[in-house]
C-alpha cells in the first residue's frame, strides 16, 4: 500500500496545472538543472553529489545509471539505501498529480536493492532490502525485502535466496 498526503482535490481543471503552489518554481528549475546534468555525468560520484543538492539521499557505494530521471518536485522525498543500483532511464517520483488530485510521498528504497533499466517507481513506495525490480516494470506498491518483482503493474514473481 502506497503512503501518499493529500496536497488537494481538484474541482475544474487538472492538478498538475497547480503545481506552483506545492513546490517553489525557483526550486524546481534549480532541481531540473541539477537532476538533467546528474542524468548526463558519466562519473558515478559525481552524479550522486550533484543529485544529493536536491536533498535526495543517497547511501554509499549506491550507482544510478545513465539518464535516470527523479522527481523534481520532490527530490527530498527520495531515500536510496547503501549499495543500490539504479538502472538506465529510471524513473522515481515523489509526486502523483491527477485529474482530480494532487499527492506527495516519500520514496524509500533499502540496501542493495537493484532497479531494472526504464522502471518506474510511483511516490509513496518502499522497496525493501536486497529486492530486484525488473527492467520495464511499474512499482505501484511495496516491495518486500529479498523479492524479485516484474511487469506493469508489478507482480511479485519469487523471494530471493538470501
Amino acid at each position: 500500500m502506497r503512503k501518499l498526503e493529500l496536497l488537494e482535490r481538484i474541482e475544474n481543471g487538472n492538478s498538475l496545472t497547480s503545481w506552483w503552489k506545492y513546490s517553489n518554481p525557483l526550486k524546481v528549475a534549480y532541481n531540473v538543472a541539477l537532476i538533467r546534468v546528474a542524468g548526463c555525468s558519466p562519473s558515478l560520484r559525481l552524479k550522486n553529489s550533484i543529485l544529493r543538492l536536491t536533498g535526495m539521499k543517497i547511501g554509499k557505494g549506491t550507482r544510478i545509471g545513465l539518464g535516470a530521471m527523479f522527481d523534481i518536485f520532490f527530490p527530498e522525498l527520495i531515500e536510496l539505501g547503501k549499495n543500490c543500483v539504479i538502472g538506465y532511464n529510471a524513473t522515481i517520483l515523489a509526486h502523483d498529480y491527477t485529474v482530480k488530485e494532487a499527492r506527495k510521498g516519500r520514496v524509500k528504497l533499502g540496501d542493495n536493492v537493484l532497479i531494472g533499466a526504464n522502471a518506474t517507481v510511483l511516490a509513496g513506495v518502499e522497496i525493501g532490502d536486497g529486492a530486484v525490480v525488473s527492467a520495464m516494470t511499474l512499482v505501484d506498491g511495496n516491495v518486500p525485502a529479498n523479492s524479485f518483482v516484474e511487469g506493469v503493474p508489478m507482480k511479485i514473481s519469487k523471494k530471493k535466496k538470501k
